[in-house]
């Protein structure tokens, strides 16, 4: 086989994962905020892989259904059926119809996820020319197949746990399951692997035997890092799976100099940009794709969703910013809620318990305190005061608020959209504004007179209210 013949991924996700409990197939569960089978069809096509061959069943709408919308690997994304699940090799049989003889095949796990491109290049090269496995040593193998060698130190097979003898079970190198190997030959193991062991199935691993009896040297590699290459069958795995796997998001901010204030309480469900010396406090969540620039900093328990924010800008604690933007020294928080499509300019403060909506806030303006703030144009240095909301929606239609540059919205005032407060403008707190104010000048609306009914009595629930 040529050294540039094509690669063919076989990634076995047609489990039913009985002890996930759950009506979602195991390699839709997700860590890292995306499904198991995702991280493995990036280190898939990471490799450059010709076609990568899905073999589903459990579930296997379900499955589809998300390649579908995530657009996974549009032209080399191939579905392979097994109806009923009657072991490793039989499921890698369902694919191999469509592999042709030329290529290399690699076989992958959909419940695998920290497998790293690095350490399967090592075995796809020496898969090239014969069978090559992948193989991890392990403190308690038990579970595992035993790796099988002479006094020589070659491979003679592998043994299932359910089939070994004492004396194997003894045997801390192990089988992961990954293999690879040319079409050709593998096609023809396969097509003799027999189900006669204690389970009844029929096993990938016996191709090892297979291959040895037609006098082939079998290859292995050792993967340095025994997290890569485990399986998850149950929650309580899948729970340690994602603190593996954001630990080691977390180290690697850290080595690229991000300081974090506890690497084990932080998450990264996506992907996080950024420059230098940012700063983010425990309890934070990152998710879909995150920019920091230079000197930002993060409060504790902060959510961030597709977010990019400028070079020193603060966001203060329990904040949610969810597809936002923030220019330069912003200040945002604590208890703010910025939603999507809220941009603001260089120097905004948006304070506790202030929601901004679908609002551009100019240069240097600012909504300190419990504000809400939706489908709006707010000009530079508009200082808007606590309690003022935009009135945007009037039961079927959202509405625009404009402010334009230098006014100043006093405490308690509602904008009802449409509506264009005039450059330079002041709102007298406690003013209901449905009309246009024109620039400068103070604008005031409330009612005229106060007063007092001393002989009023507040509503009171009778007994069988209050039951």
């Amino acid at each position: 086989m040529t050294k540039n013949a094509a690669l063919h991924c076989i990634v076995l996700a047609a489990g039913q994962g009985t002890r996930m409990k759950s009506a979602l197939p195991k390699v839709l569960h997700t860590v890292g905020g995306r499904p198991m089978l995702a991280h493995v069809l990036d280190a898939a096509l990471a490799l450059d892989a010709s076609a990568i061959h899905v073999v589903h069943g459990h579930g296997s709408e379900q499955v589809r259904a998300w390649c579908e919308r995530a657009r996974v690997a549009p032209g080399r994304l191939c579905w392979a059926h097994q109806a009923e699940q009657k072991g490793t090799a039989h499921a890698v049989q369902q694919a191999m119809p469509n592999v042709p003889d030329d290529a290399v095949v690699l076989v992958m796990y959909g419940d695998v996820p920290l497998i790293t491109p690095a350490t399967l290049r090592p075995l796809l090269d020496a898969g090239r020319r014969t069978l090559a496995v992948l193989t991890v040593e392990l403190p308690d193998p038990t579970g595992y197949g035993r790796i099988l060698r002479n006094r020589q130190g070659a491979v003679t097979g592998i043994v299932e746990d359910k089939d070994a003898n004492a004396r194997q079970r003894r045997i801390r190198e192990v089988n992961t399951g990954f293999i690879a190997a040319p079409a050709k030959r593998l096609r023809t193991w396969l097509a003799k692997v027999r189900n006669d062991n204690a389970k009844g199935e029929f096993y990938l691993t016996d191709v090892v035997a297979l291959a040895v009896k037609d006098r082939l040297e079998v290859a292995t590699v050792t993967v340095a890092n025994a997290d890569e290459v485990e399986g998850v069958n149950d929650r309580l795995q899948l729970a340690r799976m994602e603190r593996r796997y954001q630990l080691a998001q977390a180290e690697a901010l850290l080595v690229a100099g991000v300081s974090l204030a506890d690497p084990s309480r932080f998450e990264l469900r996506g992907t996080l940009t950024h420059g230098r010396d940012v700063f983010i406090d425990v309890g934070c969540v990152f998710e879909g794709r995150v920019e920091l620039g230079d000197g930002v900093r993060i409060g504790a328990y902060c959510v961030l969703r597709d977010v990019r924010l400028g070079a020193g800008t603060i966001v203060e604690s329990h904040s949610v910013l969810d597809r936002a933007t923030a220019g330069a020294d912003c200040r945002i928080g604590p208890f703010a809620r910025l939603r999507p499509d809220a941009e603001l300019a260089d120097a905004v403060h948006i304070g506790n318990f202030v929601e901004v909506k679908k609002v551009r806030m100019g240069r240097a303006s600012k909504a300190n305190h419990l504000a809400y703030l939706g489908d709006g144009e707010v000009g530079s240095d508009v200082n808007i005061g606590a309690g003022t909301i935009f009135c945007n929606y009037d039961g079927a239609n959202k509405h625009l608020t404009v402010i334009e540059d230098g006014a100043f919205i006093g405490s308690d005032t509602q904008l009802v959209a449409p509506v264009r407060v005039g450059k330079g403008a002041t709102i007298g707190a406690g003013s209901t504004i449905a009309r246009d104010v024109p620039p400068g000048g103070l604008t005031i609306c409330r009612a005229r007179e106060q007063k007092t009914f001393p002989s009023w009595q507040r509503p009171r629930k009778n007994a069988d209210q209050g039951r």
